[in-house]
C-alpha cells in the first residue's frame, strides 16, 4: 500500500474493559501519525476525553444507542446495566448497522477495528475496508475455548469436553476445574444479542481479515501460533500497549488513607466495574482479609441483593477492622493506587486490564478469577508465568473460603514464604521485560508493518 499513514475506524463493544484498551492502542497509533475515528456512545465521550492524548488525530464520533425493549432508557455501556441485561445492549449495537454503514461510507477508512459486532467484516468488505478483530481477550483463552478443533459450529460441547484443551493446544498449565467447565459451557450458549456468545465470536473470527492481540510473543507466542494455524489468518501483536502514566494525582482522601501504612504492607483488592459477588462470597473475601491481620483496602461493588457496601458488611466487621480495614463501593484510581508505596499485594479478579497494570507494578499478585476468560488468565499468570498465587476454590461448587483467601495472601506476603519469593522473582523479571526500553515501540512498529502487509 502506497500511503505511509492509515485512517482507522474503531467500534468496540460498549464496555469499559473494551473501550479502554481500544483507546490505548488508538493513542499508540496516533503517536505515529495515524488518524483514528473512534465510534462510541455520546455520554462516554466525557469519560474518555481525558485519555485521548492526540485530539488532532483521534476523533470521537457519537453513535446513538437505539431503544430496545427491556434496556433501560439512557443506557449506553455495560456500566449502566446489570450483567443479565448485557445481551440487550448487544442487540442495540446490532441495530446500529445502518448508521455505522453510513459513517464508514463517509469516512472511507482503511481499516475497521472491532470485536463482538460480527456483521462488521462483511460490511467492511463490501465497502473496501479491511477488518481487524482487535481482541482484548488473551490468545490463550481464544485458543482454548474457540479453536476450530472444537468443531463448535457443528455441535455444542459438554462440560466434560471443555474440561480438557483442544487437540494440538500448546503444552501449558492451563486446565479447568469441574465448576469452571460447566460455567464456560453456560456462557458460550448464552444469548448475546440474538445469537449465542459462541456463534457471534465464531462469525467474527471467521469473517475478519486479521486478528489483533494486546500481548507479546515472549509471553503468549505459542498460543498465537496455534490460533494463526487453526484459523489460517494473520495474528498481529500490539505488545503490552501499557496505559500512559496518569496525568492526575491520587485523590487526597486515598493519599491520606494509604499514607498511614508502612511500605509494602497493605492488601489492595479491586474487582473491576462489573464483578458483583454473592453475599456469602463477599463476606468470605472480607473476612479472609481480616484473618490476615494486615491492613487492607477493598474496592468492590455491593454484593447481590444490596444497594450499598455498608448494608452488606459482616456483623461486627467495621468495629473489628477499624483503622486498618477499608471497603469502598465507588470508582477508584486503580492505576495510581497500585503505584502507591504502601501497597504490597493486589488481589485481582484477573481482568486483562487489571493484570496489565499489576504486571508493571511491584506489588505481589493474588489471583481470584470470577468468570470466563479471567479463569484462563489466572492459570496463565499463576501456572505458566508463576507471577502470582491463585485462591483455592471448591472443585465442584467453585466457592472460596476466608481461610483460602488468607492462605493465598500470606503465601505472597509472608517474608519467609518460599512461594512468595518465587513469584516475586518471576514478577520482577517480567516487569523488567515489559518496561524495557524500546519494547513497546518495537511491537507497535511491527503492528503497523503487519497492517501494511494486509494490502499485499
Amino acid at each position: 500500500m502506497g500511503k505511509e499513514t492509515f485512517h482507522i475506524a474503531m467500534y468496540p463493544w460498549f464496555a469499559m474493559g473494551h473501550l479502554t484498551p481500544f483507546l490505548q492502542i488508538a493513542n499508540k497509533l496516533a503517536e505515529r501519525g495515524h488518524k483514528i475515528s473512534f465510534l462510541l456512545p455520546p455520554k462516554a465521550h466525557t469519560k474518555f476525553e481525558p485519555s485521548n492524548l492526540h485530539r488532532d488525530l483521534i476523533t470521537f464520533i457519537p453513535v446513538t444507542v437505539p431503544s430496545v425493549d427491556g434496556l433501560p432508557s439512557g443506557a449506553e455501556t455495560t456500566n449502566d446495566i446489570p450483567f443479565p441485561l448485557q445481551h440487550l445492549l448487544m442487540t442495540a449495537m446490532d441495530l446500529t448497522q445502518p448508521a455505522i454503514e453510513a459513517i464508514l461510507r463517509d469516512l472511507k477508512p482503511d481499516f475497521i477495528f472491532f470485536d463482538f459486532t460480527h456483521w462488521l467484516p462483511p460490511l467492511a468488505r463490501k465497502l473496501g475496508i479491511k477488518s481487524v478483530l482487535y481482541c482484548i481477550i488473551s490468545p490463550a483463552t481464544i485458543g482454548y475455548l474457540l479453536s476450530p478443533e472444537r468443531k463448535l459450529c457443528k455441535e455444542m460441547l459438554t462440560a466434560d469436553e471443555f474440561f480438557k484443551p483442544p487437540q494440538g493446544f500448546p503444552t501449558s498449565k492451563i486446565r479447568l476445574r469441574a465448576h469452571e467447565a460447566r460455567g464456560l459451557v453456560d456462557i458460550t450458549v448464552r444469548d448475546f444479542g440474538g445469537l449465542t456468545f459462541n456463534e457471534r465470536n465464531l462469525l467474527s473470527f471467521s469473517e475478519c481479515d486479521a486478528f489483533g492481540f494486546k500481548t507479546c510473543r515472549e509471553i503468549e507466542g505459542a498460543y498465537c501460533d496455534y490460533i494463526e494455524n487453526q484459523f489460517g489468518k494473520p495474528v498481529i501483536l500490539s505488545g503490552p500497549a501499557l496505559p500512559e502514566p496518569s496525568r492526575l494525582a491520587l485523590e487526597e482522601q486515598w493519599e491520606k488513607l494509604l499514607g498511614n501504612f508502612e511500605g509494602k504492607s497493605l492488601i489492595f483488592c479491586a474487582f473491576g466495574s462489573e464483578c458483583i459477588l454473592q453475599k456469602d462470597q463477599f463476606h468470605e473475601l472480607l473476612l479472609g482479609f481480616e484473618l490476615t491481620g494486615l491492613p487492607f483496602f477493598a474496592a468492590l461493588k455491593p454484593p447481590m441483593g444490596h444497594e450499598t457496601i455498608e448494608s452488606a458488611l459482616p456483623e461486627g466487621f467495621e468495629e473489628r477492622v477499624k483503622g486498618r480495614g477499608f471497603v469502598h463501593g465507588g470508582w477508584i484510581q486503580q492505576q495510581l493506587i497500585l503505584k502507591h508505596p504502601s501497597v504490597g499485594c493486589f488481589v485481582t479478579h484477573c481482568g486483562s486490564g487489571s493484570l496489565s497494570e499489576a504486571m508493571v507494578n511491584e506489588c505481589q499478585i493474588v489471583l481470584l478469577p470470577n468468570v470466563g476468560d479471567q479463569i484462563i488468565n489466572a492459570r496463565l499468570m499463576g501456572g505458566d508465568l508463576k507471577v502470582g498465587v491463585e485462591v483455592e476454590k471448591g472443585e465442584e461448587d467453585g466457592l472460596f473460603t476466608r481461610n483460602g483467601v488468607c492462605k493465598a495472601v500470606k503465601a505472597v506476603m509472608d517474608d519467609d514464604s518460599e512461594v512468595g519469593k518465587e513469584v516475586m522473582e518471576n514478577h520482577a523479571k517480567w516487569r523488567e521485560f515489559l518496561k524495557s526500553e524500546g519494547l513497546e515501540n518495537s511491537y507497535i512498529d511491527g503492528f503497523v508493518q503487519k497492517l501494511h502487509g494486509l494490502f499485499n
